[in-house]
């Protein structure tokens, strides 16, 4: 049996925090009483609850163990030498792979003094054990991004397809196996959301082409793929997930929505399915709900202070309405349940008319449209008015029925919110007169637009320096009088197993936000698209999206690339406009 390279020494991390006027007593009384409750380690719960901070903590352990304590933010992991490790290990005793030699081995360790995680571990690796010190949420980042489930997909997807009769695919036995968790088909769809919930995918894919079936998924909003040769698993995995839907899976020649729940990794998912038949089968659209994060609240929604403040200054007027737009995927109904979680009060009425309905709020009567029963957005939006709401939040507006109503509510003393799809603040004012809404309607009644995007975070651990290409360096010459570009970081990431070799990780919020004045108000009673958008810029509070991302992009938390993105989207609207 191998045995660490050193002698571990015996340390209680309670009496070692008291030892150095860290924590008092009584507060290491209260976290053994808690961790009694919750079975969790010691040191997690003191960080927990606020008693220590778990970078004083870890230097702490450092110090006293003569172990080094590694940033794994800043960390290039192998991913071959993690996976050398079983993941139920890994995950039991919070450890990771770090490097070996031909002597020993180093392993991070979340808690160094868990002298029977050592003991169990030295009996799977066969060598000596070196210790390091590592901070446990970033080391289980890494766990999920290096435990991949895609070996395992491809492995269980074979598995079905040789159970699969060569002629056609029994739907029966499907139905009969619904239950079964030892199904192929059940274990290939948990494998497939515990990938997707893992690489923090919003939406998951599953397309069946003429000789292959592809999963994909979108991380980051980019879709990354898997192709599998087993196209005929396709039918299976579809007819599994209408039946998890209550949906009819004898129904392929029409597009169907459903929606079911899930637990994946004890986080709870809603998940939102749109099936469609394409030329080859039934393509299917899972978007994923996170329900255990809750609702964020506004100051998480991302937006800068300033804005943040003059948003939240709107957001109590007693009527009006107030717009958020942008693209589909860009968090318009994130930043709408913001702004609810803050308005929902026992003294307030409010009512939501969504399709889908995403988030369950507390106190809140939400309806969920269904234009199969013609419970259309128009006659749910008449019915509210009777239910005598303070504050009314519509889905989308979709047409110049939804909006005239919205607007017509707005004017008679409710807070309306509502999202619109375009791609910035100024063209969304005008797009509802395009609609056909009487302008002073619009005049009288808009108050406020907020416009967004997100764009992707450089990862942080391969970021290098960038130097700006020659159509990079055009937009940043169209914006030199708008910023100062002397101190710009520029960075963009080489790619690296943190982030899937994308050289980005996670997103951040982009916003602009208008504020309709008297100036803005006569030119759209005039209806006047030119007054109206040079008015907007005139405005000394407005700052367009494109110069809120190059801000992002001038302290190298995101890539020209991505400013160039969101440019290129606001100036399609704004040539549309004018």
């Amino acid at each position: 049996m191998s045995q660490p390279a050193t002698t571990q020494k015996r340390i209680r991390i309670g009496d070692l925090l008291v030892a150095h006027q860290m924590i008092d007593p009584s507060q290491l009384d209260h976290a053994l009483s808690e961790q009694k409750k919750t079975g969790r380690k010691l040191g997690r719960m003191l960080v927990e609850l606020g008693y220590v901070e778990e970078n004083a903590l870890l230097t702490l352990l450092s110090q006293q163990l003569d172990i080094p304590f590694v940033e794994l933010k800043q960390f290039r992991f192998d991913s071959a030498l993690v996976q050398s490790l079983p993941e139920t290990l890994a995950r039991r005793y919070r450890v990771i792979p770090l490097s070996e030699d031909a002597d020993s081995i180093l392993l991070g360790m979340a808690d160094p003094t868990d002298i029977f995680g050592l003991d169990d571990l030295s009996r799977v690796i066969h060598k000596p054990i070196r210790q390091a010190v590592v901070r446990e949420s970033e080391l289980l980042d890494i766990l999920d991004i290096a435990y991949s489930r895609q070996d395992e997909i491809a492995s269980l997807a074979q598995e079905m397809d040789e159970e699969l009769d060569d002629a056609a695919l029994d739907l029966a036995d499907i139905v009969t196996d619904a239950e079964d968790t030892d199904a192929p088909v059940v274990k290939l769809l948990q494998k497939i959301f515990e990938e997707a919930i893992n690489a923090k995918a919003s939406d998951i894919h599953i397309e069946p082409d003429e000789q292959v079936l592809r999963i994909r998924q979108r991380i980051d909003g980019v879709l990354s793929e898997q192709v599998m040769n087993e196209k005929r698993i396709a039918s299976a995995l579809v007819v599994r997930l209408k039946l998890m839907s209550n949906l009819n899976i004898s129904e392929k020649r029409l597009p169907q929505d459903g929606r079911f729940n899930l637990r994946v990794r004890n986080q709870n998912v809603d998940v939102r399915i749109s099936t469609m038949p394409v030329q080859f089968g039934e393509s299917v659209v899972m978007r994923l709900l996170d329900q255990s994060e809750g609702v964020r609240k506004l100051d998480a929604v991302g937006m800068p202070a300033e804005m943040q403040s003059r948003f939240r200054k709107t957001i109590h007027r007693p009527h009006g309405l107030i717009l958020v737009t942008g693209p589909t995927g860009s968090g318009k109904t994130t930043t709408l349940y913001g702004a609810l979680s803050e308005l929902n009060r026992p003294e307030k009425k409010i009512i939501t008319v969504e399709d889908p309905v995403e988030y369950r709020l507390p106190r809140i009567s939400q309806v969920q449209i269904n234009e199969r029963i013609d419970l259309s957005f128009g006659k749910v939006l008449k019915a509210t008015l009777r239910q005598d709401p303070d504050i009314l939040l519509i889905g989308e507006i979709r047409d110049g029925e939804s909006a005239e109503i919205a607007l017509r509510a707005a004017m008679t003393g409710h807070l309306v919110l509502s999202t619109l799809h375009t791609n910035d603040a100024v063209s969304s004012a005008l797009r509802l007169v395009d609609m056909g809404v009487d302008s002073f309607l619009v005049a009288s009644s808009l108050k406020a637009i907020i416009a967004q995007r997100l764009v992707r975070r450089v990862c942080s651990t391969c970021a290098t320096d960038h130097q700006p290409d020659e159509s990079e360096q055009q937009l940043l010459n169209a914006l030199a009088s708008r910023l100062d570009f002397s101190n710009a970081r520029f960075k963009k990431g080489a790619g690296c197993p943190h982030c899937f070799n994308t050289g980005y990780r996670g997103r951040i919020g982009v916003f602009e936000m208008l504020d309709i004045n008297s100036e803005m108000a006569t030119a759209l009673r005039d209806n006047s698209h030119v007054d109206f958008h040079e008015a907007a810029q005139r405005n000394p509070n407005f700052q367009p999206l494109s110069i809120g991302a190059l801000e992002y992009a001038l302290q190298g938390i995101t890539t020209l690339e991505e400013v160039m993105k969101v440019s290129a989207e606001v100036e399609d609207e704004a040539a549309a406009i004018l």
